[in-house]
């Protein structure tokens, strides 16, 4: 079964994969090759060993296949896929040091984006039914930016801005450094750098940003009765984003406020890796 990337996140697969791999094999690993006879294979199964939603696959495949080249992965899942308790993810054979030294890395990138992936779907969950839209944010930990934001997609939310460059987010500290909420937007505006989006902490900035006509407004920190009394003054002149503080326990009661987007930093900042084993077995040898 093949996992697939879309083609704008192959190069960051690969300097990804490349700097985990250095960082762990540094000049080599010298526990497999002294143990372990250079001419014996091994098989591999890797396995869930909790419920779990798939992010990484690929991210896998190509670990194995970068130390051991001629190694054969064959992923059993999508990525994308819930999957529970025993299930076969991949099942790889080849020379046994290539793969007992790529293990780590490979699973270390399987459970850290499965568990984005399984949290986010969780979120997902709780929000059904409401209209409004997950989003991931921007905190994410250093150099895994796009995979973590690949992760979320596959757990089902929608990417918020990859970075500074690609969309416009007025926040309180722009907003204190012009002098208002009004004239942070005519600024962005006057740029045209696209829709500007524009952050807001009271019914009075959102008025404000209303009134300048900003595309979307951050409602943030606000709870659930202050976000309908914001929903409503908007009345559908921009759209409409919830943030600050957003738990499974209380993003239902946010959703079903009429926020068009509910933007949650945990997904990527708090996940916990998921519990995924992998069994060796010794081939026969020839």
């Amino acid at each position: 079964m093949s996992a697939n990337l879309p083609s704008d996140l192959n190069g960051a697969v690969e300097r990804l994969i490349d700097d985990a791999l250095a960082e762990d094999i540094g000049p080599g690993d010298v526990t497999s090759s002294s143990v372990i006879p250079e001419a014996l294979r091994f098989k591999g199964v890797m396995a869930a060993r909790e419920d779990m939603v798939v992010a990484g696959m690929e991210f896998a495949r190509k670990v194995f296949h970068k130390v051991v080249p001629e190694a054969h992965f064959e992923a059993r899942v999508r990525d994308g896929d819930r999957v529970a308790p025993g299930t076969v993810l991949a099942v790889m054979e080849g020379p046994a040091r290539g793969l007992l030294t790529a293990e780590r890395t490979a699973l270390n990138l399987l459970q850290h984006l499965s568990g984005i992936a399984t949290l986010t779907h969780s979120y997902v969950e709780r929000i059904a039914g409401t209209g409004a839209v997950l989003l991931d944010t921007r905190k994410t930990i250093p150099g895994l930016r796009q995979a973590a934001k690949y992760a979320t997609r596959m757990g089902g939310a929608q990417n918020h801005r990859m970075g500074l460059y690609d969309g416009v987010l007025i926040k309180d500290n722009h907003i204190a450094v012009c002098g208002s909420v009004a004239e942070a937007v005519r600024l962005a505006k006057a740029a045209q750098t696209g829709k500007v989006e524009v952050e807001c902490d009271t019914l009075e900035q959102v008025a404000e940003a209303v009134a300048a006509q900003a595309d979307i407004i951050l409602l943030d920190n606000m709870a659930p009765e202050t976000l309908r009394r914001a929903v409503a003054l908007v009345a559908g002149r921009a759209k409409t984003e919830a943030s600050g503080g957003v738990t499974l326990e209380s993003i239902r009661a946010i959703a079903e406020t009429g926020v068009d987007y509910i933007s949650v930093g945990r997904l990527t900042q708090s996940a916990r890796a998921i519990d995924i084993g992998m069994d060796w077995a010794a081939e026969e040898q020839p």
